[in-house]
C-alpha cells in the first residue's frame, strides 16, 4: 500500500474582468473579490502549480508528489506517455460577463511557438441564468478574409454559431474553434495543461484602469479551423452508471448520476479525477472514507483501484484512455 490517498487541493483562484461571486455563493471558494472569475482546482501550469489540502501531504505540490510517486499517482500509461507532466487542468468558471472571443491553438503550433500543449477542452454547464449562452465555430464555414473583415466592422459575432445554455449542456471544443461562454453561466472545465488563449474580440471593454485588454488577431489566423463544427454533445444519463460523454486522445469524460451507491475498479494505467457538479457523495477506499459536495475535486491516484462512491450526486469521472 503505498502513502497515496485521494487528493483534493487548494482552489488557485483568478480574478477576471467578466467575474462574478457565484463561485463564492454556489460552490463555496473562499473568493474576496467581487469579479472572480476562475477556480483552478488541479492544476500543473508553471507559477500555477497545485498544492494538496487534505491528509498526510497537505501543503505539498502536486508535482513533488508526482515526482516520489510517477506510476502510483499518474498510472503507467499516463507516465510513459507524459513522463512526469500532469496533462490536464481542471477549472470552474463564473461568468457573469460574456468572455471573450477567443480560439486555441493545437498540439503542433503551441509546441512551435509556446514549447506548450496545446488546449482541446470541454465545458460542463452547472449553473444558467434565463437566456444564457455559448458561442461556438462558425454558423457556416468561414475564411480568414470574413474572419479578418468581421474584426474590422465589429460583425463578428454576427458569423458565429451561438447555442442556448441550461444545466448539463456539455461543449467539447476541438483546438481551433472559436468560442465564448456567455454571461451568466457557471462551468465545468477539463482541459489539456494549457494556458494559451488566442483573444481575437473582446468586445471594446476595459479595464479598472480604462485599459483594453491584449488581443491576438494574427496569431489567431492560421490557428483557427474555419470549417462549420459541431460542438455540442448528448449523452447517457442512467443512473449509478459511467455514461460516456467524450472520448478523446487527450481525456475521457463520463456522467455519473449518482443514486446510491457503485463499485468502481480501475487498471492502474491512469489517475481519475471527479469533479462534483451537484449534491454530496462519499467515497470509501479500504475502509476510510471521505465526504464531498458540490463544487469539490477530487484526484484519485492511478494505484486506488478498488472504492465505492455512495450518495445522491451528479459527478463528472475523468481519465486517460
Amino acid at each position: 500500500m503505498s502513502k497515496l490517498y485521494p487528493l483534493q487541493f487548494e482552489p488557485i483562484l483568478k480574478e477576471r474582468i467578466w467575474g462574478g461571486q457565484k463561485l463564492k455563493t454556489l460552490l463555496r471558494k473562499p473568493i474576496t473579490s467581487e469579479i472572480t472569475g476562475e477556480s483552478w482546482e488541479l492544476s500543473t501550469v508553471p507559477g500555477d502549480i497545485s498544492v494538496i489540502s487534505n491528509g498526510e501531504l497537505k501543503g505539498k505540490p502536486l508535482t513533488s508528489i508526482i515526482e516520489k510517486f510517477p506510476d502510483a499517482l499518474l498510472g503507467t500509461e499516463v507516465h510513459k506517455k507524459f513522463g512526469q507532466e500532469f496533462p490536464l487542468l481542471f477549472k470552474y468558471l463564473d461568468a457573469k460577463e460574456d468572455l471573450s472571443i477567443q480560439v486555441h491553438p493545437n498540439d503542433e503550433l503551441a509546441r512551435k511557438r509556446h514549447n506548450s500543449f496545446g488546449k482541446t477542452e470541454m465545458w460542463y454547464v452547472m449553473q444558467a441564468d434565463e437566456n444564457s449562452r455559448i458561442i461556438v465555430g462558425f454558423k457556416e464555414k468561414s475564411s480568414p478574409e470574413e474572419y479578418l473583415k468581421s474584426l474590422e466592422d465589429k460583425s463578428i459575432i454576427s458569423i458565429l454559431d451561438t447555442k442556448a445554455a441550461k444545466p448539463g449542456d456539455v461543449f467539447f471544443l476541438a483546438t481551433g474553434t472559436v468560442h465564448a461562454i456567455g454571461a451568466g453561466l457557471v462551468v465545468a472545465e477539463i482541459q489539456q495543461t494549457s494556458d494559451i488563449t488566442y483573444r481575437i474580440y473582446d468586445f471594446d471593454r476595459v479595464d479598472a484602469n480604462g485599459n483594453k485588454r491584449e488581443l491576438h488577431v494574427d496569431l489567431a489566423l492560421d490557428a483557427i479551423n474555419y470549417e462549420k463544427t459541431d460542438a455540442e454533445r448528448t449523452y447517457g444519463k442512467e443512473k449509478n452508471t459511467a455514461n460516456e460523454i467524450v472520448d478523446c486522445p487527450y481525456f475521457t469524460t463520463n456522467f455519473i448520476p449518482l443514486d446510491g451507491n457503485i463499485k468502481v475498479e480501475k487498471s492502474g494505467k491512469s489517475f481519475t479525477v471527479y469533479m462534483c457538479t451537484e449534491g454530496n457523495f462519499e467515497l470509501d477506499f479500504e475502509g476510510e472514507k471521505y465526504q464531498y459536495q458540490q463544487g469539490d475535486t477530487v484526484l484519485i491516484p492511478a494505484d486506488l483501484n478498488a472504492y465505492e462512491l455512495s450518495g445522491k450526486a451528479s459527478i463528472l469521472e475523468i481519465y486517460i484512455s
